[in-house]
This record gives structure tokens, sequence and C-alpha cells, in this order.
């Protein structure tokens, strides 16, 4: 996935509850809900209903493994003996990881690069 896609989604849900954030990662892979880009921003389509930005997408593949993630949060509150229903999202981060560097043989002994992106996403839950 997109290093700065995952920025932009983890900004997006930071400091929300866990089920309003759940709800808003829904509609963006349903695509009902763009998620605003802020830094990332150029070449960007505008879309409406973005509270000051008008930059926005909807980072699917982002939003259904940033999803994963809040179902493990859950297990894990869960485990813990937390209160679920008040759960806060207080620190949602997303980091580039290592990049894989692979090469695709193309003609007249040439190659193009095939790389992998690796992201690092970050998320802490708290009762509130």
């Amino acid at each position: 996935m997109s290093p700065k896609e995952a920025r932009e989604v983890c900004a997006a849900i930071r400091g929300l509850p866990l089920d309003r954030a759940r709800a808003i990662l829904n509609d963006v892979v349903e695509l009902r809900q763009p998620i605003p880009f802020r830094r990332y921003r150029g070449k960007v389509g505008h879309k409406a209903g973005l509270q000051g930005y008008y930059a926005g997408r909807y980072p699917v593949k982002v939003a259904k493994a940033v999803l994963k993630l809040l179902d493990s949060l859950e297990a894990n509150a869960d485990y813990r003996g937390l209160d679920t229903s008040r759960l806060k999202l207080i620190h949602v981060a997303a980091y580039p990881g290592r990049r894989l560097r692979r090469y695709t043989p193309r003609a007249f002994g040439r190659a193009s690069a095939k790389n992998k992106e690796l992201v690092h996403i970050e998320v802490v839950g708290a009762e509130s």
C-alpha cells in the first residue's frame, strides 16, 4: 500500500472513537466518503464535503488494512479488560518501511524496476 495514502487515512481517523473511525473506513471502502488529502494533494481531484479541504480520494486498500488493525486493537482491548465501547484512538501514525527492490526483464537486455513499498502503521487506543 502507499505510505502517502496511509498517512492521510491515519490523519483522518486520529482522535476519533473506535466505532466512528470504523464507520468512516467502511464508507471509504464503499466509496461513499472520501478521505481529505492535506499534504500530498498534487493532481488530486476535488471532492465535496471535506470540511475545509478540497482534495480527496478513496484509498480502499489502506482502509481495509486499517480496519483489520482496528479489529486487532478491539480484540486486544477486550482481552485486557477495557470497555471497547469507550475506546478512543489516541495515536494513529503511518511510516514508510523498506522498499523491496525487484526487476522485470525487458527487451534488449534492459530491466525495469518492480518495487514494493512497505508501510508501518501504529494504532494506540485508550478508554475515554
